[in-house]
C-alpha cells in the first residue's frame, strides 16, 4: 500500500498522467477533422456522380 501512495505523490506519475490527456485530447482532434474530411468527400463525389448521370440523361 505504501508503493501506491508513494505513486499517488509521484511527480512522474502525474507527468505520465498530464501526457495521457494530452495524446487523448489529439487523438479526439483528429478523430473530428478525419470525419469532417470523410463528409465533405463524401458530399463532393455524390455531386460529381450526381452531375454526370444527369449530364448522360440519366436520372
Amino acid at each position: 500500500m505504501n508503493k501506491f501512495h508513494g505513486l499517488l505523490r509521484s511527480t512522474r506519475a502525474a507527468t505520465a498522467v498530464e501526457y495521457g490527456l494530452i495524446l487523448a485530447l489529439i487523438f479526439v482532434a483528429a478523430m473530428l477533422a478525419i470525419t469532417a474530411v470523410g463528409t465533405s468527400t463524401n458530399k463532393m463525389w455524390t455531386k460529381v456522380s450526381d452531375t454526370s448521370v444527369n449530364a448522360m440523361g440519366g436520372g
